[in-house]
């Protein structure tokens, strides 16, 4: 395939844009470099939108062939940022839309999807110039930040709702685990009247009946515990999650390495 691709021009690519958008899609960096490696004008090759590779990337959220745009030299990232597509959109407007191409479902959760958006929107700001932040496009004839958010509008009710849920629900938890700890330190064992100590008997003689079955005992506590560690089960993933997601190294690969074109050395080891 690079063979194939080292001498021939844009107007050339009809057949391999398809698969270069696809690749895009899908996420395959390997096949995205080694081809641009091979041939430094395939990063000029757009779709049938007029986007460019790098729009189509963040069109699809695919933060790693998004990382590439750090490997390239600084003054080409305003050319792929402020490039327009058809219907006018810079890359900041393909941001602030959820197309279908836009892997979100694969997050857990409408309040962490959101939060991946708005890291999109801020990377993409990172790059782009003031008055692409105000540019408007044909089709809505809104600026960017517009579009976020009218594009958002749903995604933000249903994370409004998803940790509304959350934080009833271990609100629950936790104020039934206080009220317990509560009324065992400050209630008198048996109470004040002797015919009150029933819990006391019973806790007594489960002592000495089971005093050398340590098995049974065992099997008691985890039962008790199964519905402890249920809970842990549903909501650990999603704290992961959030704790990575916020305080982690983020999506984007800033330190990546140069990629593209320069190395003449490729092209006789491809």
């Amino acid at each position: 395939m690079c063979e194939v691709t080292r001498n021939k021009n844009v107007k050339d690519f009809q057949g391999l844009e398809t698969a270069m958008f696809l690749a895009i899609k899908k996420g395959h960096v390997e096949y995205i470099t080694h081809l641009c490696r091979a041939n430094y004008k395939l990063h000029e090759i757009t779709n049938e939108k007029g986007q460019n590779i790098f729009q189509f990337a963040a069109e699809c959220r695919q933060h790693k062939v998004f990382s590439l745009l750090y490997g390239l030299e600084q003054r080409k990232w305003g050319w792929f940022v402020s490039g327009k597509d058809k219907s006018g959109n810079n890359m900041l407007h393909v941001v602030g839309t959820i197309s279908s191409a836009a892997q979100i479902n694969l997050i857990r959760g409408a309040a962490l999807q959101m939060q991946r958006e708005l890291q999109w929107f801020k990377e993409v700001e990172r790059f782009a110039l003031h008055v692409h932040h105000e540019g408007i496009n044909k089709t809505d004839k809104m600026t960017p930040r517009e579009l976020f958010t009218k594009g958002h509008k749903d995604l933000v009710k249903e994370g409004e709702k998803a940790m509304k849920d959350t934080a009833t629900s271990c609100t629950v938890v936790g104020a039934l685990i206080v009220t317990i700890m509560f009324a065992a330190a400050f209630t008198v064992p048996g109470g004040n009247k002797q015919d009150t100590a029933m819990m006391i008997a019973f806790s007594s003689a489960l002592f000495i009946m089971l005093h050398g079955k340590s098995s049974i005992a065992i099997l008691v506590t985890l039962l008790a515990s199964v519905p402890v560690a249920s809970f842990i089960w549903m909501q650990f993933p999603l704290l992961l999650e959030l704790v990575i997601s916020t305080y982690g190294a983020g999506v984007f690969d800033r330190k990546i390495e140069d990629w593209p074109y320069r190395d003449p050395k490729y092209s006789a080891s491809c």
